[in-house]
């Protein structure tokens, strides 16, 4: 029996049981098979694999990169080559983009890098098409934009969901909050911190055992899923930030428009008449949560030119040591800060400092 046709059955048995408390634990254990075995598809096992063909993942350039995922002939490309002013090849079928195009724009300073990935196709996930290479590179991305069309958004908005999270990654998700943690021996540690409209120490256990783990400590901080559990075991996960992007509003009413407005996270644009990039800018680089530090040699001005980007989260001084190069961090001394992130200006601090956008730093080295 092929993986796909496992897949199909666990699923039908999935749509046919009614969900009640009786019935939990037994849905919880189809879960966790079926996670195993998506995986497996995402990964085959064994062999070397055949050759991956034409070239398809991109080198990693400037400071974030940003995928553009959808279904064939949605504007991706259009897109693509008015913001970044790359030609990716643009035409009125389906299916005109086949690798990976990379195009790069600067904004506010920060490098970042667009890909506009192939057309997706129901079924990818399960390696149709080109789908599996495509959500590959996807999941190397620090923001997705799932380009959908207008006239037809929400069915395309849910297949396109449903494909990515096949392969592992939770869009505007925050990972779950629950410990996790292997050991030898002592049978499995279920605690609880509030309470579980889902999850009982039955069903847990039941879904270690699908992965055979026998000894373990779980601890679940918030009211959790089967699902959250399984993603904490497969533990291969990406949780990536996505806006949704409508493009060709030019072919409908403006009360409509008012209404897309209302979708969270989602921007309408007309990629051909460049309408509304601005606004789509913008949100990009709310979601990115770059961070933008400037220079300051002794005894000049700041350079304002060209500031070191770094991810929000990872803004210490230390961080800012590592991105310029390894060995700074050996020579620091201190460094002078000035900006949102310290209380004078300018101020003397350590490399555990955390930085804010825009902050000035000056290095002394020992």
């Amino acid at each position: 029996m092929s993986l796909l046709a496992k897949i199909a059955e666990i699923e039908n048995e999935m749509a046919r049981t009614q969900k009640n408390k009786a019935t939990a634990h037994h849905l919880g254990l189809l879960k966790a098979r079926l996670a195993k075995l998506r995986r497996e598809l995402i990964t085959p096992k064994g062999g070397s694999g055949g050759g991956t063909g034409e070239g398809f993942d991109v080198a990693k350039t400037g400071d974030a990169r940003i995928g553009f995922v959808g279904f064939p002939s949605v504007g991706k490309s259009t897109l693509l080559s008015n913001l970044a002013g790359v030609y990716s090849e643009v035409a009125a079928y389906e299916f005109t983009t086949l690798t990976t195009v990379p195009g790069v724009i600067r904004y506010k300073g920060a490098k970042i890098q667009l890909l506009d990935l192939p057309g997706i196709i129901e079924g990818a996930k399960d390696g149709k098409g080109r789908g599996r290479q495509v959500i590959a590179v996807a999941r190397t991305c620090n923001l997705i934009l799932i380009v959908l069309d207008v006239l037809k958004p929400l069915g395309h908005k849910k297949l396109i969901e449903r494909e990515l999270e096949g392969f592992g990654i939770r869009l505007n998700k925050q990972p779950p909050n629950i410990g996790f943690k292997k050991k030898d021996k002592g049978g499995i540690n279920f605690t609880t911190t509030c309470a579980q409209s889902e999850l009982d120490a039955e069903t847990v256990k039941s879904i270690l055992s699908e992965y055979k783990i026998h000894n373990a400590d779980i601890t679940l901080r918030s009211d959790s899923t089967a699902d959250d559990l399984i993603d904490v075991v497969e533990g291969n996960r990406v949780y990536i930030p996505c806006i949704y992007v409508l493009n060709k509003i030019d072919q409908i009413s403006i009360e409509e428009l008012d209404i897309i407005y209302k979708i969270p996270h989602c921007v309408p644009i007309s990629a051909h008449h460049r309408w509304n990039f601005d606004d789509l800018l913008e949100k990009i680089w709310d979601y990115l949560h770059l961070v933008r530090i400037y220079t300051k040699p002794k005894g000049q001005l700041p350079d304002y030119t060209a500031p070191v980007v770094l991810h929000d989260g990872k803004t210490a001084v230390e961080d800012f040591c590592l991105k310029i190069h390894k060995n700074l961090i050996k020579e620091f001394k201190y460094a002078l800060v000035w900006g949102a992130s310290v209380k004078h200006n300018p101020q003397k601090v350590g490399k555990d400092h955390v930085m804010d956008d825009e902050d000035v730093i000056q290095l002394v080295k020992k």
